[in-house]
Order: structure tokens, then sequence, then C-alpha cells
């Protein structure tokens, strides 16, 4: 490509800049709804990127992985969410309970207060393309992702809860880095921002800091290389369950290709499902 052709390019993406500072909206990020979050991503999650959510067993992965495609939604971004955990229909559940604020248990039961009745209510009866749009996870292969990303209507955010429900060859370690090369094409091929859940490995119980680390990660040290945005979820609670630590969750930005890396402070109603922002709460 010769210079010349880079000049509309550049002149074009000189003035999307000028357009950000006089106050327009990033047009090729994605907001999570957390509003620390999407300052420091520069935004939200870039459309092309691939960014890697990980944390322990039972720390909330697919709570805030759905809370942020939740979010995504409501201000207008199709968003589709695949779930190899869960049925779609378990995935709902978990949907209603975040917005409405109600317990599972109550759900399922069907004990919960007028209040919040009417707030699931109003959840469920949302136009369409303010949530997104929840589906079974494929078990074919990476080619069944690729077509989720141009599935009409076609997203802006494809949440993948896990990366080790993609399937493909190999010993876990060697599918794991597959998948999170095949995850990075389709985000770049489809102009899309695709988030991922990722499992970590159990760590050795003498270490001192059981925070997440970019090396936890693991799949051969593809996530380490490709990903753009590697984030870390930890809750103290977990490990050292005394009063004081209910509900306080870290997420780390372990990873960002376009930024600083540093960590937020989350707040996690376990009854509810849902993470709320320290800084800016109550979204």
């Amino acid at each position: 490509m010769t210079r010349h052709d880079d000049e509309p390019r550049l002149a074009e993406l000189l003035r999307r800049t000028d357009a950000i500072a006089g106050g327009a909206s990033v047009a090729d990020t994605v907001p999570t709804g957390f509003p620390t979050l999407d300052r420091l991503l520069g935004g939200g999650l870039r459309r092309g990127d691939l960014v890697v959510l990980g944390g322990d067993v039972g720390t909330g992965k697919s709570a805030l992985a759905l809370a942020m495609a939740l979010r995504a939604a409501e201000e207008g971004h199709p968003v589709t969410y695949l779930s190899g955990e869960m049925s779609p229909t378990r995935v709902h559940e978990r949907l209603l309970a975040i917005e409405g604020r109600a317990s599972i248990d109550a759900l399922r039961s069907g004990t919960m207060d007028e209040e919040t009745r009417a707030s699931l209510g109003a959840v469920a009866l949302r136009a369409p393309g303010t949530l997104p749009v929840v589906r079974a996870m494929p078990q074919d292969g990476s080619e069944s992702l690729d077509a989720e990303a141009r599935r009409e209507p076609t997203p802006s955010l494809l949440v993948i809860d896990s990366l080790q429900h993609v399937h493909g060859a190999g010993t876990p370690a060697e599918n794991n880095a597959q998948a999170v090369l095949a995850l990075k094409e389709i985000a770049m091929r489809n102009h899309a921002a695709v988030l991922v859940t990722a499992h970590l490995p159990e760590l050795p119980p003498e270490r001192e800091n059981l925070r997440p680390q970019l090396h936890d990660f693991g799949a051969m040290g593809a996530i380490k290389q490709l990903a753009d945005v590697v984030l870390g979820l930890f809750r103290e609670e977990i490990y050292h369950p005394v009063p004081g630590s209910e509900g306080a969750a870290e997420l780390a930005i372990l990873k960002n290709r376009h930024g600083p890396t540093t960590y937020i402070d989350l707040y996690f109603y376990k009854q509810w499902l849902r993470f709320e922002d320290m800084v800016d709460p109550d979204r």
C-alpha cells in the first residue's frame, strides 16, 4: 500500500479523533455499562478486539459477562450471548435476577413481593433490541461461532461463556490455544468485540496472592499474546470469608493493548447475581 493510499484513512482517523474530543461517542466501542471500566478502556470494548475475562470457580465470571451483555444491549448495541455453561432458559433466569434485583430462588418458587414482581415485569416487556440474544453454544467448533458473529441481528458484541466450551482438537491446553486464535480472527473478520470467559487453573494453596495474574490464564501463552484486553476477577470472601469482605470484588485489567493496566472495585450482590461499579453504582 502506498503512502498516497494511506492519506484518506489517516485524515478520516483524525476527523474521528476531533469529533470524540468535541463530545461525540466513540464509534467503534461497545460500553460495558461499568463506567470506571469504560473510562479505562477508552469508552468500552473495541470492535475487532478479543477480551478475556478470567477468574476462579465461583467468582461470578458468567454473571459479570451477562451484566456487560445486558448493559451494552440497553445502549442499543446488538449483543449475542452464547452459553456452554447453562441452557438459554437458565441464562434468562439470571438475566431477570440481575435486572429485576430478585433472587433465583424467589424466581423459581414465585415468592416475591409486588415491587419485585413489577420490576421483573418491566424487564420481561422490554423491546427485543434492548436485550441480548441468548443461544446455546454451538458444538461443532469455531466455524459455527464465526457464523454466529454474522447471524442477524449482527452483533457488535459477541459474548462466549466459556473458552473451555469452544471445541477443538488436541489436549485441553492446545484446544484453548486454538480457540483463542480462532476467536481473535472472528473478532477482526466480523468487526465485533468478542468477550470470552475463562476458567483459571487451580492455584497452589501455598501461593500468598491469589489474585489472577496474566500467566495464570495459560492456553500455551495464546491469551497473553493474542488477547487485546485481559480482565481478572477476584473476590476475597471466596478464600477468606471474614466479616467485611462480603460482596467486595476486584476487576484487574491485566492487559490493555490500548491503555493502562490497573484494577477497579466492584460490589457483588450474591442474592441477585448482580455486579455494580463502586465508583458509579446503581446502573
